[in-house]
């Protein structure tokens, strides 16, 4: 049962959002396919995958693909990911002057070893003028355009960050701050720390505040904002083959969402037109059917799909094929209840995080370390 709450919208810069709902970015997952079905069920932010700034500045293929947006959405937003405030204010006036969005996040939550262990992601702001420095720049060179942060905690308990980068970046002008109440060092373990979302509320008081971890039903979403009160939720694994979930989510906030009844038919249903949109995203029938496989397990999660129905899903090379698979489901099948809930995509294990050599002896950033630093720029963006 969906605890329901009065209308809270959200507003970032010049944006007004009906609902205070942000969609995380999530590489390979959050490409304009997945954003338009999110859409179809609800409202909120829908943002791109992660874009490395270097890639959008030198104009790799892949990432100028990835930015465009499909006409039906609006507003349009793209997260940007780097480590050299000049590369990350570039990307930014590309995105400015060639209106390729009308909403701008930079990403310090990644705590994938590549991109940390060279002093990006999540170990970014540990460098506390870098970090400023970098939202410094963006936030001038994107202009009228409201441009947000997004990070973690810190790198492990003992090395917190996030109330020193929050208080930076709303003094940098940043239009609003998202905490993913985990450390790097955690990854997507254990339970998320909903009270240091409530300490940054408490630090932050010109611009909002959102909450990012375990929130894998509109209930959470509602809990969370009573607990800390933040001023909105960002959703990420929680959405994973359950792209209604935006529909119970404005519906919970007093908006307009669409009421599911999710049975293993309209389940099949979601996960066919998904598989459409992502055909018409690659325009490639092949390459889309084969995108779509690494939904399979979180669409049927808890569902009576037997073993050979998972299998042709998850090795299908055309619509065709899925249509004679999902045929084959008792579409009449009721939702599983508790069966299909709880957490969704890879948890993995707190573990320590990789980091450059000597990189906690200080906040300050070595200028021997720069150019190590380029390394964390990956070539291709989305990952």
């Amino acid at each position: 049962m969906t605890l329901a709450t009065t209308a809270r919208p959200l507003r970032i810069g010049p944006i007004d959002l009906d609902v205070p709902v942000v969609l995380a970015p999530m590489a390979g997952i959050t490409n304009t396919a997945f954003r338009r079905l999110c859409r179809e069920y609800g409202a909120g932010l829908y943002v791109s995958e992660m874009i490395t700034s270097r890639a959008l500045v030198e104009r790799n293929e892949t990432t100028m693909r990835l930015i465009r947006h499909h006409e039906s959405e609006t507003p349009r937003s793209i997260q940007l990911y780097g480590v050299d405030p000049k590369t990350i204010a570039e990307a930014v006036r590309i995105i400015v002057a060639e209106d390729h969005a009308d909403h701008i996040d930079l990403n310090f939550g990644c705590p994938v070893p590549k991109v940390t262990r060279r002093g990006g992601g999540a170990a970014l702001p540990w460098k506390s003028k870098l970090f400023a420095d970098i939202v410094d720049q963006a936030v001038k060179a994107a202009g009228e355009v409201p441009l947000t942060v997004k990070m973690r905690k810190g790198i492990d308990k003992d090395h917190l960050t996030f109330l020193d980068a929050g208080r930076a970046a709303e003094d940098a002008g940043a239009a609003a701050v998202a905490l993913h109440a985990r450390t790097a060092g955690e990854f997507y373990s254990g339970h998320a720390d909903w009270n240091a979302i409530g300490e940054l509320k408490q630090a932050i008081t010109s611009i909002p505040v959102l909450g990012n971890g375990d929130i894998w039903s509109a209930d959470d979403a509602v809990r969370m904002m009573a607990q800390t009160d933040c001023d909105g939720v960002v959703v990420g694994r929680g959405c994973l083959g359950r792209p209604w979930l935006f529909g119970e989510l404005a519906t919970a906030f007093g908006g307009e969402g669409k009421t599911v009844d999710a049975t293993l038919g309209f389940v099949a249903n979601a996960f066919r037109r998904h598989a459409e949109l992502l055909v018409e995203f690659f325009e490639d029938e092949d390459r889309g059917c084969r995108d779509v496989r690494k939904h399979v397990s979180w669409y049927f999660k808890g569902y009576p799909v037997g073993g050979d129905i998972r299998t042709g899903l998850a090795t299908a090379s055309s619509l065709a094929e899925i249509d004679e698979l999902l045929s084959r489901l008792d579409h009449t099948a009721p939702y599983p209840g508790a069966d299909a809930e709880g957490q969704r995509g890879r948890a993995g294990h707190p573990k320590r995080t990789a980091l450059p050599e000597k990189w906690l002896e200080s906040r300050e950033l070595a200028s021997s370390a720069s150019e190590m630093m380029r390394g964390a720029e990956i070539e291709n963006s989305g990952g």
